[in-house]
């Protein structure tokens, strides 16, 4: 006779042997407004709890945690508080059937275990093996602790008193290619210059790659830029002596904060960089942004005039419960907007970042550059505007007497130096250029011919 306990072991054996597993990573394709999003889950066991991480291949995210999972009765429930993020599916048939949920979006999504990911075409990434040395670095942050890393990319027999650059991403938490959308617009700049004779470096931004987080829970620009200085420091002392920077983006904002205080930086060079009070920067980009998908400009004019008086709100708290207290602000002065519009501006507006930004005046660092300057951007960039933003730099480089500078704007090109139609950044992952050869030339041909100055 078979022992109770026995038969009851065999039969959870049997139930777990054709029971389906939540366990490992599952692909899925979220229709977003304008394009399709790859997203990657990887679920894991944890003794009795379920953890699940992110991947967003296209956007250069990857092991982003949820805050929380669950699994049961074949149902799965994965929440990411922090985005506005849930979703709800049933495991059938090695599929998960469900909606994804952010803010009060809901898209159907599907995941499964075959990558069913758009093959997505970008001639310009570099493949090895490269005809140059490429090495891993690592080096502290000399004023807050935190660990960086990077990569030097430097052609052969380098000579350390030729041209290095340290490269700066822009905004969001990137790795050292700056990759989006599927493409990498820092390995193909630093290929393309390694390839003419100069050197550079760049790094993972902290909390992704190699490189740690840092002590601040929500790093500002301020942080940022002790990882610059500490990294042109770091060069200087293995050698290297002339030094510059090239910043995109908030990138190009950084390297003139850099730039105005250590005495080691030779030259920078700015790509879309910001050079308007930083408030009046955000403001134009939402401007820019609606005007580009053609959204009516009565409607344009609504939305940016909320936009302003809600930075301004921001830009200007001096109370001791912000986030509370812009709950109510948002409630009290904005009774029609939507909810979702509420929590949107709640998430965005809540870190540290945004309130340190809007009191950024990138003007007061260029002021103080007697360096050589390279500032370029397109002209259909809707994120930094390339007509005022470039005037400002003038305008702020000849105030500092600064007579070894070039400003550049390259017709039809985006945020990301991309031929682009209308700017837009629906379009980022659409175009299979990463950066136009136009804008790699100029770099270039400015940094090899930086003895003129």
């Amino acid at each position: 006779m078979v022992p109770k306990l026995f038969t009851i072991v065999i039969l959870l054996l049997v139930q777990n042997l054709f029971a389906q597993s939540i366990l490992g990573t599952w692909y899925g394709n979220l229709n977003t407004p304008g394009q399709i999003l790859p997203l990657v889950f990887h679920v894991e066991q944890d003794g009795t709890l379920f953890k699940t991480f992110f991947d967003s291949p296209m956007q250069g995210a990857k092991g982003i945690p949820a805050k929380s999972t669950m699994f049961e009765n074949s149902e799965l429930t994965v929440m990411a508080p922090e985005f506005g993020i849930t979703y709800k599916g049933k495991l059938s048939d090695e599929k998960i059937e469900g909606i994804f949920t952010q803010g009060e979006s809901k898209t159907p999504f599907t995941l499964t275990r075959i990558n069913t990911a758009p093959a997505v075409d970008r001639p310009q990434n570099p493949k090895l093996p490269y005809p140059y040395n490429s090495k891993e670095v690592t080096f502290k942050n000399e004023t807050q602790g935190n660990e960086l890393a990077g990569t030097i990319a430097e052609p052969k027999n380098f000579d350390k008193n030729a041209p290095i650059l340290v490269m700066i991403t822009g905004s969001g938490v990137q790795n050292r290619d700056e990759e989006m959308d599927g493409h990498k617009p820092f390995l193909v700049i630093s290929d393309d210059l390694a390839k003419k004779g100069i050197a550079t470096l760049r790094l993972d931004d902290r909390g992704i790659g190699g490189s740690e987080k840092g002590k601040e829970e929500q790093p500002t620009t301020a942080d940022f830029v002790t990882d610059i200085n500490s990294a042109v420091n770091y060069l200087m002392k293995n050698g290297y002596t002339n030094i510059g920077l090239i910043g995109h983006s908030e990138g190009g904002m950084i390297a003139p904060m850099v730039a105005s205080e250590n005495k080691n930086v030779k030259f920078i060079v700015l790509l879309a960089g910001p050079a308007l009070p930083m408030i009046d920067v955000f403001v134009k980009q939402a401007r820019s942004r609606l005007e580009s998908v053609n959204v009516p400009k009565e409607d344009i004019d609504k939305d940016v005039a909320n936009k302003r008086t809600i930075l301004e709100f921001v830009k200007s708290y001096k109370g001791k419960d912000y986030k509370s207290d812009l709950k109510k602000y948002l409630a009290d002065n904005f009774p029609d907007m939507k909810s979702q519009e509420t929590d949107a501006y709640l998430r965005q507006l809540g870190t540290n970042w945004w309130r340190y930004s809007l009191n950024i005046n990138p003007r007061l660092y260029l002021e103080r550059l007697k360096i050589p300057v390279l500032a370029v951007n397109g002209s259909k960039d809707t994120q930094v505007s390339s007509k005022e933003n470039l005037a400002s730099i003038k305008k702020s480089l000849e105030k500092a007497g600064n007579k070894k500078f070039e400003i550049v704007e390259f017709d039809g090109l985006n945020h990301f130096f991309q031929t682009a139609e209308t700017g837009s950044s629906m379009e980022y992952p659409e175009i299979a250029e990463t950066i136009s050869p136009k804008v790699l030339d100029k770099v270039s041909s400015w940094i090899a011919n930086l003895k003129q100055y």
